[in-house]
């Protein structure tokens, strides 16, 4: 192996750049021919296959495309994508991909599939300047909530129901201008017929039934799932009588929230407020 070669079993992103360079190799072209190809320089070729860089998805389907591979680089992408993420969240976000139903409550921060990605990167890069995740890690996070945000404009996508806490809105992230962007693109969301959104206002006190975020998938197969998780790891929860439990008190929140109208106008003050 040559000293600039990464060792493949090193890490996903290793292993995509390591299969890169094999295909480009084979075909025998330079890094400068297959940015070419692909539409990118030769210095992004470059350090995907030294591991130094991370990966987009577009650029896993162009190098499919090239290669006619049929998809073995966005499989690898997919890998890469997730290696990052926090345990147990990669099965949940499977899920949450063929769910029928989404039902969540979002507590201090603004669920993920409803963050614009100014939202989305203050968050990760903030935890790469404390040292908990890489740059690449980083990058990563944000590209897979991308992918993640599809299921709100498939053709047929789940009916969504999301009570966000009242500190989501108030709380700033990434600056005014971005804590903006995020209160429009709430209220946008809302007005779109499968989706539903309340506030949980600071007023439910000790009264609101969740002290962390927690999310109910319904399947495709009539199973009902729920995810919540730790600083440390997520975890899938498919215990019925857990998952009953939960769904009684996620239909309490319901009834304890504020209406859509009323959640809206408190959506419209934070907004108002934050910029009068």
């Amino acid at each position: 192996m040559k000293h600039s070669e990464t060792d493949p079993s090193s890490s996903a992103l290793a292993r995509f750049g390591a299969e890169l360079r094999r295909s480009r190799r084979a075909m025998r072209w330079s890094q400068t021919e297959l940015g070419r190809r692909m539409g990118y320089s030769n210095a992004m070729v470059s350090y995907v296959e030294r591991a130094k860089k991370a990966v987009t998805s577009n650029f896993a389907v162009k190098a499919d495309e090239v290669f006619e591979t049929g998809g073995t680089f966005h499989e690898l992408w997919c890998r890469y994508s997730k290696a990052s993420l926090l345990e147990g969240f990669p099965e949940f976000a499977d899920a949450e991909a063929r769910c029928r139903r989404l039902r969540e409550f979002a507590l201090t921060i603004v669920t993920g599939l409803f963050q614009v990605s100014g939202y989305a990167e203050a968050l990760a890069y903030a935890a790469v300047q404390r040292g908990v995740i890489t740059q690449s890690a980083a990058e990563q996070r944000v590209e897979f909530l991308a992918a993640r945000q599809r299921v709100l404009d498939r053709k047929k996508p789940p009916l969504i129901h999301a009570v966000l806490d009242e500190s989501c809105l108030v709380r700033p992230i990434g600056g005014q201008a971005v804590m903006l962007k995020q209160l429009d693109h709430i209220a946008d969301l809302a007005v779109r017929p499968n989706v539903t959104i309340q506030v949980a206002p600071f007023q439910l006190g000790e009264n609101l039934p969740f002290k962390m975020p927690v999310t109910l998938l319904d399947l495709p197969d009539g199973s009902v799932v729920g995810y919540a998780e730790s600083h440390a790891r997520g975890h899938l929860e498919r215990t019925r009588e857990t998952v009953i439990a939960w769904e009684r008190e996620y239909d309490q929140l319901v009834v304890e929230a504020l209406p859509k109208a009323a959640s809206l106008a408190l959506i419209d003050k934070a907004r108002k407020d934050l910029a009068p």
